[in-house]
């Protein structure tokens, strides 16, 4: 049945392959955010019920072009994954330290699956919310340290001042990045919180016993700068390949509160959150920066346009990944062309047209399931219509890695396939992580730069073949070698195929 699967999926991503009328490009990031806060099927659901529930995901976010998985694995100080540090998260099982029945580990199988299919898994934490009271486990920390922690509105969240605080959440993105093949770790907007109109935030206690001297704002931010540098220097002495990536509220500043800010009027994460994420590129701390530009091109205090442009120029030499909300984009009519009923494509058209940006994230992956409008179907047939690598991080790792060995054409299982095999290292940065396949007419000059020639990207060192050789024809396949940092091996691997 597992064959069956891969060959009719394989079948249906060709189908979608065909109808590309465009040249996109072969190397361009493409999330998804896949919430687990607030999704209530899990806890409603039998183990296996919920696999599928997620292997189902997998397979429409491939479907519609997407190569990278931003799973929440850690919502609310708690845990979608086996954990010795946090309990089982509430969202899992509907009981806060219950594990599921029977015990599976959610983000193991994401990583497998993500990688098969030739995605990345980027592990989603928030640092700070910790569970309402009710969804507390009984060996929370916040019940054995609640020192550390502070409630504001109904919600409990860890006290960013204090060093402890800190140090636990490095120890949990240690234990991720050390036990879990994971691509990055990924944190969203949720720093100090969105302030609640007329309640300050109850850390005078902290401010009295570490903000001596600081101006109350500024110490704030000091304290988050603190955890961004404990985390960039925890996953890069774990595993320097492992990126870290931010997500922040999509206004850093308005111009009238610095002139370096965008021409836009509204919250501004620096002031309300007390995240200085620009800063954070500047230093080298984070890998990419996913700005939340969740408003219309047009909008009056925040214009997408307006934001595009200014994120543009402020990216610092790391990556810039735009997050875009699909309610959003599919529900305002183009400006430039009022009869087209979205935004979609205008919005990527200027993504694709700065200098500095590498790619979408999309917001949230339950809108792309449901076709919302049409946006799955306008990706599928567009814009993401041929598979995409994800960009490079030179940064990190800029030496690609060496050829696959021994490609031949086998029946496995029956079927005719392409096996290979990974290159041989004892380092790390230069092992195969993935495996690109590009398939070539006779007679095609070989061009690795076209990404129409994308036929695959997976984990696994053998394709089969039915779907991507069609019998009676004759095809030259190439298989490349990516390593953990998107370097591909820089000339392919070739072999001769007819059905």
């Amino acid at each position: 049945m597992k064959l069956i699967r891969t060959l009719a999926l394989a079948g249906a991503l060709l189908i979608a392959l065909s109808t590309v009328a465009q040249n996109n490009p072969k190397r361009e990031f493409r999330g998804v955010w896949i919430p687990t806060v607030g999704d209530r099927y899990y806890a409603k659901h039998t183990t296996e019920q919920n696999k599928a529930y997620l292997l189902n995901m997998l397979d429409s976010l491939q479907m519609a072009g997407c190569n990278a998985i931003i799973f929440h694995c850690r919502p609310q100080a708690d845990a979608f994954y086996q954990s010795e540090l946090e309990p089982w998260s509430f969202w899992l099982s509907g009981t806060g330290g219950v594990p599921p029945t029977p015990v599976w580990d959610p983000m193991q199988m994401m990583i497998e699956e993500s990688h098969k299919r030739g995605m990345e898994l980027h592990a989603w934490i928030n640092p700070y919310r910790v569970g309402y009271d009710h969804q507390l486990a009984p060996d929370a920390l916040i019940k054995q340290h609640p020192e550390w922690f502070l409630k504001y509105g109904e919600q409990n969240y860890f006290d960013p001042a204090y060093p402890e605080s800190r140090e636990h959440i490095c120890r949990v993105v240690a234990d991720i990045v050390t036990r879990y093949d994971v691509d990055a770790i990924h944190m969203d907007d949720y720093f100090y919180p969105y302030p609640i109109e007329g309640k300050e935030f109850p850390d005078t206690a902290s401010y009295d016993l570490y903000g001596i001297g600081w101006d109350r704002a500024n110490w704030r931010r000091a304290n988050v700068d603190s955890l961004i540098v404990g985390m960039h220097r925890t996953i890069k002495a774990t595993k320097p390949w492992v990126r870290l990536g931010i997500s922040p509220f999509g206004i850093w500043r308005n111009k009238a509160s610095d002139p370096d800010g965008s021409d836009t009027n509204g919250l501004q994460c620096y002031d309300a959150l007390y995240a200085d994420c620009i800063k954070w590129t500047a230093e080298g701390w984070v890998d990419y920066m996913v700005p939340q530009l969740y408003w219309q091109l047009e909008h009056p205090k925040a214009s997408d346009a307006v934001l595009m442009d200014w994120w543009n120029e402020h990216t610092y030499g790391r990556h810039m990944y735009y997050g875009l909300a699909i309610k959003n984009t599919m529900d305002y009519a183009d400006t430039d062309d009022p009869t087209c009923p979205t935004q979609l494509d205008h919005k990527l058209r200027i993504m694709r047209g700065l200098d500095n940006v590498q790619g979408v994230t999309w917001w949230p992956c339950y809108s792309l399931m449901a076709n919302y409008k049409g946006v799955t179907d306008s990706l599928m047939n567009g814009r993401q219509s041929t598979l995409a690598l994800p960009p490079t991080y030179p940064w990190l790792d800029d030496v690609a890695p060496a050829e696959v060995k021994n490609l031949k054409v086998k029946k496995v299982n029956k079927v005719k396939s392409l096996i290979w095999e990974a290159p041989k290292t004892d380092d790390p940065l230069q092992q195969a992580a993935r495996f690109v396949v590009y398939r070539f007419a006779k007679g095609e000059r070989i061009d690795l730069n076209n990404s129409k020639a994308i036929v695959a990207i997976t984990s696994d060192t053998q394709l089969p073949l039915p779907q991507y050789a069609p019998k009676g024809k004759q095809f030259v396949f190439v298989i490349t070698a990516l390593d953990h940092c998107n370097n591909e091996s820089p000339h392919g691997t070739q072999t001769k195929v007819k059905l």
